[in-house]
C-alpha cells in the first residue's frame, strides 16, 4: 500500500485556498497510485488559528469548505484532513467549545474524526485555551486494492500525542499516552499529522524520539509536517517516517513543500525505504533557511512584495539584506544609508560594498542636518543638562522615521535588523531601530550574527570582510564601540544562553565561572528592557526560547534573580 505525504504549506484562515492545495495534493497522490494521503495539523484552517476560533462563523465556514472538499476527492483515495470540530458536549459538561481533529474522507465522504489527545500549553502553545482533548484511541481499517491480505489497523495522532514517551524523555510530561493505547488497540501502522514549530536542532531531536518509540513498541510511524511562516513562528516540514527497527525510511526535504510517497508492505508489516533527504550539514545552514523562509512567507501571506531596511555599514543589516535578498529577490530589496556626523567613513564604505555585493537598490539621506535642527529646538529644553542617551537615541529615532515614512510612501516592509542579544539587553531605540514590521534577527545573538556572516561568505564574499572583522558600534557619538558599555559578546550571549534558555540563578551562572558583577549588570538590563520588547516588532523564532509567543514575562515585577 502506498502512502502519500503532503508537507503543505497553508495559510491561516485562507481556508478555500488551503482546501485547493489539499486537492492538488490528493490528485497528485493518485497519479502515484497512493491509496492514502496525509495532510499536516490544521491543515484546512492553518496553524495556529489562535483567537479566529472565537468566531462562530469561522468554525462554520472551515466545516463547510471540509464537505465540499470531500465531495470532490477522489473515490479511491483515503484522505486525512486536519481541521477544527466543534464539541457537542461541551456547555453541557463544561468542556472546552472545539476539538483539534483529524477527519478521515473516503469515498467523498466523512467516514471517521479523531481529536487530538494531548494538548500542549507551553512555549508558543496555548491550545488549552480553544480546544478539549479527545478522549478515545484514534485508529481506522484501511484495505489494501491490490493485495487479499486482510485491511491494515492504522492508528491517528496529532503532533503533541507523540511526544510522551517516559522511556525516552525520562519523565511523564501527561497522564495519557496515545501511542501506548495504539499499540494496545493492535494498530500496525501509527501516522502523526503535526504542525510543529521549528527550533534550532528540533529535527534531531524529533528523529531520535521516533526511532526511540518505533523500536520500543516494534511499529512503523510517519510523521507529517506542516512548512512555512505563520508571523513569528516557521515551520521547516523535515516530514520523515521510521521503520519497526527505528530505522529513517523517509525524510523530505526540509523548509520547502513537498508530496512524497512511501510504501506500507503488509507481509513484512513495514515500511519500504523510500526518498531519504540528506539532513542539513550545519546549524548556520539550518537557521539561515528558516530565516529565509520565515521572512518571504511573513512578506507573501501579509501582502509585501518589497522590503527596505536601514543599513548602517553593521554586520546585523548586512546579514539581514543579504537574507531579504534570498527571501523577495535582489530587485525588491532597498537599502537606506543615514549617516551621521558620528558615522566613520569606513561604515559607510561598507555599507556601499554590500550594496555592490547585493546588487540592490539604495538611496543616501544623510541626516545631519536633521539632528541640527532637533537640537536647536530642544535647547531651551534642555539647557543646562550633559549630552547623553536622549541625544543619542534620536540619531535613532530620526532614522526610524525616515525608514517608516519610505515604507509608507512606496508600500514596501520594513524590516528591523536588531539582534538578540540586543533586544535582551535593551541596546536598541524605541521608536527607531526598531522600528519595523518584523525583526528579522531579533533571535539570533550577536556571536551567531557572526557566524552566519563567515558561513555565508564561504564560497565568496556577501558580507563585506571588514563588516565581519571590525568592533560592532552603534555609532551614536565619536568613537563609541558596544564593549564600552557591555561585556565582550562572547561573554554576554553566554551569560543570556544560561540566563534565558537554561533559566539559571545568579549563583550557577557564577558558578559556571562568570563574574558575579557583570551578571548582575546583565540581569538588571535583561529585566529592565521588558517594555521595550513588548513593543518590538514582531520576530522570526528559531531557537527554544524567543522574544515572541512564548515569552510571557512581567513588566512591573519587583522579583529579583538570586
Amino acid at each position: 500500500m502506498k502512502i502519500a505525504i503532503a508537507q503543505l504549506n497553508p495559510i491561516i484562515g485562507d481556508i478555500e485556498n488551503n482546501a485547493q492545495n489539499i486537492y492538488k495534493a490528493a490528485q497528485i497522490a493518485v497519479e502515484k497510485n497512493a491509496q492514502l494521503l496525509l495532510t499536516p495539523e490544521l491543515s484546512l484552517c492553518g496553524y495556529p488559528p489562535k483567537d479566529l476560533l472565537l468566531n462562530a462563523s469561522f468554525v462554520k465556514n472551515t466545516w463547510t469548505q471540509l464537505q465540499e472538499l470531500a465531495n470532490k476527492l477522489p473515490n479511491n483515495l483515503a484522505v486525512l484532513v486536519g481541521t477544527v470540530t466543534e464539541n457537542p458536549h461541551a456547555y453541557r459538561e463544561g468542556e472546552k467549545p472545539l476539538f483539534n481533529s483529524i477527519i478521515l474522507i473516503e469515498n467523498q465522504a466523512i467516514k471517521q474524526i479523531f481529536n487530538k489527545r494531548l494538548l500542549p500549553t507551553y512555549d508558543v502553545f496555548d491550545e488549552d485555551r480553544y480546544f478539549e482533548p479527545g478522549k478515545e484511541s484514534n485508529f481506522f481499517q484501511l484495505s489494501s486494492r491490490i493485495s487479499s491480505i486482510k485491511s491494515i489497523k492504522i492508528g491517528v495522532t496529532v503532533c503533541e500525542d507523540l511526544w510522551n514517551d517516559e522511556e525516552f524523555w525520562g519523565k511523564r510530561n501527561y497522564q495519557t499516552n496515545p501511542i501506548q493505547d495504539l499499540v494496545n488497540n493492535g494498530v500496525n501502522l501509527v501516522v502523526n499529522l503535526s504542525a510543529s514549530p521549528y527550533s534550532i536542532g528540533k529535527q534531531k531531536i524529533r528523529e531520535a524520539m521516533l526511532k526511540h518509540t518505533a523500536k520500543r513498541h516494534n511499529i512503523p510511524i510517519i510523521y507529517t509536517n506542516q512548512v512555512g511562516g505563520n508571523d513569528d513562528l516557521i515551520f521547516d516540514g523535515n516530514s520523515f517516517a521510521v521503520n519497526r527497527k527505528g530505522e529513517i525510511a523517509l525524510r523530505a526535504k526540509g523548509f520547502q513543500t513537498a508530496i512524497e510517497i512511501i510504501e506500507y508492505e503488509e507481509n513484512s508489516q513495514d515500511l519500504k525505504v523510500s526518498y531519504i533527504a540528506d539532513s542539513i550539514e550545519t546549524k548556520e545552514e539550518e537557521i539561515w533557511l528558516a530565516l529565509v523562509l520565515g521572512l518571504k512567507d511573513y512578506a507573501h501571506k501579509c501582502g509585501f512584495s518589497k522590503a527596505v531596511l536601514g543599513l548602517s555599514g553593521g554586520i546585523d543589516s548586512s546579514l539581514v539584506a543579504a537574507i531579504a535578498v534570498e527571501a523577495l529577490g535582489k530587485e525588491n530589496v532597498l537599502g537606506i544609508l543615514m549617516p551621521s556626523p558620528y558615522s566613520s567613513t569606513h561604515s559607510i564604505r561598507d555599507a556601499e560594498a554590500l550594496v555592490n555585493n547585493l546588487e540592490i537598490n539604495s538611496n543616501t539621506l544623510a541626516i545631519g542636518d536633521v539632528m541640527k535642527a532637533y537640537d536647536s529646538l530642544l535647547e531651551p529644553l534642555f539647557q543646562g543638562t550633559e549630552f547623553g542617551v536622549a541625544e543619542e537615541n534620536l540619531q535613532s529615532r530620526i532614522r526610524g522615521n525616515l525608514l517608516m515614512a519610505v515604507a509608507n510612501k512606496f508600500g514596501h516592509l520594513l524590516l528591523s535588523t536588531g539582534n538578540k542579544s540586543e533586544m535582551a539587553v535593551g541596546y536598541c531605540t524605541l521608536y527607531g531601530d526598531m522600528n519595523g514590521g518584523l525583526a528579522v534577527i531579533s533571535d539570533v545573538p550577536k556571536t551567531r550574527v557572526f557566524s552566519l556572516c563567515k558561513w555565508l561568505n564561504r564560497h565568496q564574499e556577501v558580507i563585506p570582510h571588514n563588516v565581519i572583522i571590525k568592533p560592532p558600534s552603534a555609532e551614536l557619538k565619536p568613537d563609541q564601540v558596544d564593549e564600552d558599555s557591555l561585556p565582550s559578546y562572547d561573554i554576554l550571549d553566554a551569560i543570556l544562553d544560561r540566563l534565558i534558555h537554561r533559566h539559571q540563578s545568579i549563583k550557577e551562572i557564577e558558578a559556571d565561572g562568570f563574574d558575579h558583577d557583570i551578571i548582575c549588570k546583565v540581569v538588571k538590563l535583561v529585566t529592565r528592557a521588558e517594555f521595550k520588547r513588548k513593543q518590538a516588532p514582531p520576530g522570526l523564532k528559531v531557537s527554544d526560547r524567543a522574544f515572541g509567543t512564548g515569552w510571557r514575562m512581567p513588566i512591573a515585577s519587583r522579583w529579583q534573580l538570586d
